[in-house]
C-alpha cells in the first residue's frame, strides 16, 4: 500500500507537466495571434498611406517613387501569407480604382470628363431602355467665356467654369445615381437625367438668370442650352443623343445672337 501510494505521488509532477503543456501552447498561440493582429492593423494603416502615395506618384509619372512604394508593398512582414496577399491586393485595387477615377474625371470641376460622361451615360441609357423610362440629355455652353478669359484672365474663366459645375449639381441633385454630369471640354457641359423637371431649355435658362454672380467683377452666368430626348421604345446611343443636343444648343446660341443684335441699335444711333 505504501509503495502504491509512493508511486502515485511520484507520478503527479509528470501528470501536472503533461496537463500544463497544452495550456502553455495555447497561451503562446494566443500571444502570437495578438501580435499578428497588431501587425495587421499597423500594416492596414500603412497600406492606406501607400495607396494614396502610389496614386500621387502615378499622377506625377514618378516611376522611381512608384518602384520604391511597390517594393515596400511586396515586402510586408509579420503577417501570414494570406494576410499579406490580401493587403497587397487591396492596395493595388485601390490604386486601380483611383487611377480610373482620375482618367474619367475633370480636374477643374470634379464632374466626369468626356470619356467618363460617355461611359457612364451609356450605362444609364441601358437601364432606361430596360426599365422603359424616358431620359433627357441637356447640352450647356457658357456664353462669353472667351471674352472673360481675354479681358479678365484665365483664372476668372476657371471660376466661371466651376460656377457652372456647381449650378449643374444644384439642378440635378441625384447626380452619381440617376443622373450623369460632365464637362465635355472647354466651355461645354452635358447632363443626362431621367427627371423631366430641368429637361427644358426655358426652365434652365430661367434658373440660371436668378443665380447671383460669384463676385461683382464676373458677369452673371449666361448659357446656351440644347436638349435631346431619349425614347426607350426607339433607343439611341449616347453619342447620337449628344450630337442632337449639341445641334439644339448651337441653334439656341444662333437665335439668341440674332435677338441680341436686333435689340442693340447700330453704332452712332440712339434707340428711343
Amino acid at each position: 500500500m505504501m509503495e502504491t501510494g509512493s508511486v502515485s505521488r511520484s507520478a503527479e509532477p509528470g501528470a501536472l507537466r503533461a496537463c500544463s503543456a497544452p495550456s502553455s501552447r495555447a497561451r503562446d498561440a494566443e500571444a502570437l495571434r495578438r501580435v499578428r493582429n497588431r501587425n495587421v492593423e499597423a500594416l492596414r494603416a500603412r497600406n492606406d498611406e501607400l495607396a494614396g502615395q502610389l496614386r500621387a506618384a502615378a499622377m506625377e509619372s514618378d516611376d522611381a517613387h512608384m518602384t520604391r512604394l511597390l517594393s515596400e508593398l511586396l515586402r510586408f512582414h509579420g503577417v501570414t501569407r494570406g494576410q499579406r496577399v490580401s493587403l497587397q491586393l487591396k492596395a493595388l485595387l485601390n490604386l486601380v480604382h483611383s487611377l480610373r477615377c482620375v482618367a474619367l474625371t475633370d480636374d477643374l470641376t470634379g464632374l466626369y470628363n468626356r470619356r467618363g460622361f460617355m461611359q457612364i451615360g451609356a450605362r444609364l441609357l441601358d437601364v432606361a431602355t430596360r426599365d422603359v423610362r424616358s431620359a433627357h440629355l441637356i447640352y450647356f455652353d457658357v456664353n462669353r467665356l472667351e471674352r472673360t478669359n481675354r479681358t479678365m484672365g484665365r483664372t476668372a474663366g476657371d471660376v466661371m467654369i466651376r460656377q457652372l459645375g456647381n449650378f449643374m449639381r444644384d439642378l440635378y441633385p441625384s447626380y452619381g445615381v440617376y443622373e450623369v454630369l460632365g464637362r465635355l471640354g472647354g466651355d461645354e457641359f452635358a447632363a443626362l437625367t431621367t427627371c423631366p423637371e430641368y429637361a427644358s431649355r426655358g426652365a434652365i435658362v430661367m434658373r440660371a438668370g436668378t443665380r447671383a454672380p460669384h463676385s461683382g467683377d464676373l458677369p452673371a452666368l449666361s448659357l446656351s442650352v440644347g436638349v435631346a430626348h431619349f425614347n426607350p421604345r426607339r433607343p439611341l446611343g449616347v453619342d447620337e443623343l449628344l450630337e442632337r443636343a449639341e445641334q439644339a444648343m448651337y441653334e439656341h446660341k444662333r437665335v439668341t445672337r440674332i435677338a441680341s443684335s436686333e435689340q442693340d441699335p447700330p453704332t452712332g444711333m440712339t434707340r428711343f
